[in-house]
C-alpha cells in the first residue's frame, strides 16, 4: 500500500474521480470499528471502476447526449448497494446504512441551500430583473472597453451572491447582444466574465460549492472567507488588464428597448438580500446549517407569491406601472400571470443537482472504503500541502471545483487556515484556466454560438495562468498570519 505506485495511482485516481462530500464523525468511528477492509477487496474494485465510468459517461454528455447526472445517480447506486450486501452477508448492515444516511445528510443540506438559491434567481429572471439590466446596459452607449470592465465588474461582485452559472449567462448575453458585430469583444468579454466570476465567487461562501461547503463543515468562518478578497481581485485584474489592449475601442450602437420589469420585481431582489442576511446571521449567531436560513427565505418568498396573487384583481395587468411611467397604453390582449413560485422551484437546474448526489454519494462511499485515507497521506504527509492545493487548484481546469473539494474534506487533512484559504482560493479560481473548467465557461461555450470558443479561451490561458499565481503570492503576503 505504501509502494511508489500505489502512490502513483491514488495521485491519479484523485485527478479523474468525480469527489464529493465531508462524511462525518459518526462515518468515520464507524469505518475505524467495522474492521472490514474492502481496499483490497473486488467490492473496493469494483467501485472504482463504476466510478471511473460514470464520470466518464457525465463528462460526455454532449457526445452521448446524456445527461451528466443519469450515469452518477446509477452509479452511486451500484456502489452503495455492493457496499451494503458486503455488509449485510457479514452481519454489519447498519454499519453500512448509517454511513450512507451521514452522506445523504450532507447532500440535503446542499440541496435544500442551492435549490431555495436557484428559485430565487430564477424568480428574478421571470419578473424580468434580468432582461432589465441587459436593456440599461445596451442603452447607455459606452464603448467596448468601458462595456468590458462593466461586464467584468459586476460578473465579480454579483458572483459573491448569485450562482456562477447564472451570471456567466447573463453577462454573456450581454456581451454578445453588444458585439453582434464585433466578433473580437464578444469572444474577449466572455473569457473576462468567466475569469470574474471563478474568481468572484471565490470570496464568498454564498458564491459557490466548494466555498459553501467549507463553511458548511465549519472549516472557515464565515468572515474569514473575505481573507480573500484581495487575492481573488488581483486574480480578476491581472488578466483583464492585459486582454483590455486587445478589446476595440469603437462604442456600439444604442439600444433603444425599454425596460419591462413585472410588479414585485423590486421587493423580490429585497428579499433575496434580506434571505442572504438571514442566512448568515442564523450562521454566526445560532451555529445554523445555512440551509435553515435559506428556508426561512424561500417561506417569505412563497408568502409573497400569495399576495401578489391575491392582490392581482386590483391592477390591470403586471406591467401597468411601466405603461404608466412610459405614458402609452396597455395592450388589450395583455393578461396578468399569476406568480407562482412553485414554477420557479421546478425551473430549477435538476440535471446539476443530480449531479451533485451522485457525485457526493460515490465519493462518500470511496471514503468509507478507504481510498481517499491513502490519498490524504500521500497528497498532504508526502509532499507540502502548498504543492498539492496548488496542483489541486490546477486540476480544476479539468474537473468541476465542487468535486474536487469534496474529496479534500472527505480527507480530512489537518491543514492549518493559511492552507484551507489557500485551498478555496485555488479550487475557485483554477476553473478559468480552461472555458470547461467552470460552470460559467461552459454555459458561455453552449449559449455564445460565434466568437467564444474552446480554443480561443485557450489563447489566453497563460494570462489567466499569471493572475492564477499573482493571486496566490498575495494571499501569502497578505494572509501570513493564518500559516
Amino acid at each position: 500500500m505504501n509502494s511508489p505506485f500505489f502512490k502513483f495511482l491514488t495521485l491519479v485516481l484523485f485527478l479523474l474521480l468525480p469527489i464529493t462530500e465531508l462524511a462525518n464523525e459518526t462515518t468515520d468511528s464507524l469505518n475505524v470499528a467495522s474492521q472490514l477492509s474492502l481496499s483490497h477487496h473486488i467490492i473496493g474494485y469494483l467501485s472504482i471502476a463504476i466510478t471511473v465510468l460514470a464520470y466518464i459517461a457525465a463528462m460526455s454528455e454532449e457526445v452521448l447526449e446524456l445527461s451528466k447526472s443519469k450515469p452518477m445517480v446509477l452509479g452511486s447506486a451500484l456502489v452503495w448497494f455492493a457496499i451494503c450486501i458486503y455488509y449485510a452477508l457479514h452481519g454489519q448492515a447498519k454499519v453500512a446504512a448509517v454511513a450512507f444516511e451521514s452522506n445523504l445528510l450532507a447532500y440535503i443540506e446542499l440541496l435544500l441551500f442551492i435549490l431555495v438559491s436557484m428559485t430565487y434567481i430564477n424568480a428574478m429572471e421571470e419578473r424580468g430583473i434580468f432582461d432589465g439590466l441587459r436593456i440599461w446596459l445596451l442603452g447607455r452607449q459606452y464603448s467596448y472597453r468601458q462595456l468590458f470592465w462593466i461586464t467584468g465588474a459586476l460578473a465579480f461582485i454579483l458572483s459573491t451572491v448569485i450562482s456562477g452559472l447564472a451570471v456567466g449567462l447573463l453577462l454573456g448575453t450581454v456581451a454578445a447582444a453588444v458585439g453582434k458585430n464585433k466578433k473580437e469583444f464578444t469572444a474577449l468579454a466572455c473569457v473576462n466574465i468567466v475569469v470574474a466570476t471563478n474568481a468572484g465567487g471565490s470570496l464568498s461562501p454564498l458564491g459557490g460549492i466548494s466555498t459553501l461547503f467549507v463553511w458548511q463543515h465549519k472549516i472557515l468562518h464565515f468572515q474569514e472567507f473575505f481573507s480573500l478578497s484581495l487575492p481573488c481581485l488581483v486574480n480578476f485584474l491581472v488578466p483583464a488588464a492585459i486582454m483590455n489592449f486587445f478589446v476595440p475601442k469603437e462604442t456600439p450602437a444604442a439600444s433603444s428597448s425599454k425596460i419591462w420589469l413585472r410588479r414585485g420585481s423590486k421587493r423580490v431582489i429585497l428579499l433575496f438580500l434580506l434571505t442572504l442576511i438571514i442566512t448568515v446571521a442564523s450562521n454566526v449567531t445560532l451555529e445554523l446549517p445555512p440551509a435553515a436560513g435559506m428556508m426561512a427565505g424561500l417561506g417569505l418568498l412563497q408568502f409573497f407569491c400569495f399576495f401578489l396573487t391575491k392582490t392581482a384583481h386590483e391592477v390591470k395587468s403586471d406591467f401597468a406601472h411601466v405603461y404608466e411611467l412610459f405614458q402609452v397604453e396597455a395592450p388589450k390582449d395583455n393578461k396578468k400571470q399569476d406568480f407562482d413560485v412553485f414554477k420557479n422551484i421546478g425551473n430549477v437546474d435538476w440535471d446539476t443537482l443530480l449531479f451533485f448526489y451522485g457525485a457526493m454519494m460515490i465519493i462518500g462511499a470511496l471514503g468509507f472504503i478507504g481510498y481517499l485515507d491513502a490519498i490524504a497521506h500521500f497528497l498532504f504527509g508526502q509532499i507540502s500541502p502548498t504543492i498539492a492545493n496548488i496542483s489541486i487548484g490546477l486540476s480544476s481546469a479539468f474537473i468541476d471545483n465542487g468535486t474536487l473539494m469534496f474529496a479534500v474534506l472527505n480527507m480530512h487533512p489537518d491543514l492549518p487556515t493559511g492552507q484551507w484559504l489557500l485551498l478555496t482560493l485555488t479550487l475557485g479560481v483554477g476553473g478559468s484556466l480552461l472555458a470547461i473548467g467552470s460552470a460559467p465557461g461552459v454555459g458561455l461555450l453552449g449559449r455564445i454560438k460565434e466568437g467564444y470558443t474552446f480554443a480561443y479561451h485557450m489563447r489566453w490561458m497563460p494570462v489567466i495562468l499569471l493572475g492564477y499565481f499573482a493571486s496566490i503570492a498575495v494571499h501569502f503576503w497578505i494572509n501570513a498570519r493564518y500559516f
